[in-house]
């Protein structure tokens, strides 16, 4: 997970994330989101708008721990963020989706 972070910063400075449910709710909307990313820590309300945004407009969403994404970013309270489309969204996906998939040492 360490390389999603290092990629969520990078995009971050990078200009192409954009941080806070709402702004990140508006890109998905807009339709220039490629993925969403929301804080496991974030309220129900807060997920299901997001998630619902997602399902609606085909935009995959992954949650990440609890902090990850303020601290990818530097920016305290920030409960989810939104990529834009470009190589950067496609290789944070592909590797989401490997994570994912990946048994989870703690079970064994």
């Amino acid at each position: 997970m360490s390389a999603v972070f290092g990629l969520l910063g990078l995009a971050c400075r990078a200009g192409q994330a954009t941080l806070g449910a709402e702004v990140a709710l508006a890109e998905i909307k807009s339709g220039k989101a490629a993925l969403a990313l929301i804080d496991e820590g974030a309220s129900e309300g807060t997920k299901k708008k997001l998630l619902d945004a997602c399902a609606f407009r085909d935009v995959p969403a992954f949650f990440l721990p609890e902090g990850e994404i303020s601290r990818a970013c530097g920016r305290d309270g920030r409960m989810a963020a939104s990529v834009k489309k470009g190589s950067l969204s496609k290789r944070m996906e592909e590797l989401l989706k490997q994570a994912k998939e990946a048994p989870d040492p703690a079970e064994n």
